[in-house]
């Protein structure tokens, strides 16, 4: 991984979560920080070294200074499991982009005393690896990654879904979550992505493509297997009005996927298998 092409993405995704750089993420309420929330009158108690000379002076009553607190980004990341990650005909894998995606988020995120958290989803009850920072962090999420995507046919309907509404339930302060799914998922998630927008969550939709998942080669007699279902399918690609099928229902689907993205209010980014999917994912945040 370039370190100018991280660095570009480490600005961007910093910009997107809270619009400040080191030291600067701001946080909920007032307390101890270096942005001013607000002036009020001395209440017996309040820190006296916050008295504030000029206000005081100029209304002729003590008043104390109060902060924005500073605090430390929390990152969550989405990580879809579900076998049809395992689908990869280019230079890669969709579950290896996922994982690189997933890895350069959570090293971005650790930097300035930030804190990673990860939910998987796909790989049956959703497995949440804890907010944490540094060394700590990356090691369990290499550990995570490294037990790989569910079997074919164990896919259950809704998990991205469950995985989401995990992550509303965790995120208890507004932070950055990013999502790395080929959104094959055909249940609620739009609906549990929309709630998570909504609760003040700056949300990333990485949709991770592969080329033969666009249209049909004609390569003759071919015997296709649906990974999320394990179910089998003879199909002839020598056909034209099969492929332009194929070719049409798969740009619906990809339609669709973007409408409903755009309707929640994340950010998408599309990256692929045959393409260099750190540059693209840079070029869409920036």
């Amino acid at each position: 991984m370039p370190p100018p092409a991280i660095a570009a993405l480490d600005l961007a995704l910093v910009r997107r979560a809270g619009g400040r750089l080191p030291g600067e993420h701001r946080g909920v309420g007032v307390g101890v920080g270096t942005e001013l929330a607000q002036l009020r009158p001395y209440q017996v108690g309040d820190d006296v070294r916050q008295i504030d000379p000029s206000a005081s002076a100029r209304t002729g009553v003590p008043h104390v200074r109060q902060h924005v607190p500073e605090r430390a980004l929390t990152t969550w990341i989405v990580l879809d499991l579900s076998p049809s990650m395992a689908f990869g005909t280019a230079d890669r894998l969709k579950s290896d982009v996922a994982e690189g995606v997933a890895k350069v988020v959570a090293r971005l995120g650790v930097r300035r005393g930030g804190r990673v958290g990860v939910v998987a989803a796909g790989a049956g009850e959703a497995f949440v690896v804890p907010p944490a920072g540094g060394r700590r962090a990356l090691g369990a999420i290499d550990r995570l990654l490294a037990q790989g995507v569910a079997p074919d046919g164990t896919a259950e309907r809704d998990e991205l879904a469950a995985a989401l509404v995990r992550v509303r339930a965790l995120a208890r302060q507004p932070g950055l979550v990013v999502v790395a799914s080929d959104f094959r998922d055909d249940g609620a998630w739009p609906t549990a992505l929309r709630h998570l927008v909504a609760s003040g969550q700056q949300v990333v939709a990485v949709e991770v493509l592969d080329p033969r998942e666009l249209e049909l080669p004609d390569a003759g007699v071919l015997v296709l297997v649906d990974p999320e279902s394990g179910e089998h399918h003879e199909a002839d690609t020598r056909s034209a009005a099969l492929r332009e099928a194929f070719a049409a229902a798969e740009a619906e689907r990809r339609e669709r996927v973007a409408h409903e993205l755009r309707r929640t209010g994340a950010l998408h980014a599309v990256v692929r298998t045959d393409r260099d999917w750190l540059r693209d994912l840079g070029t869409r945040l920036a």
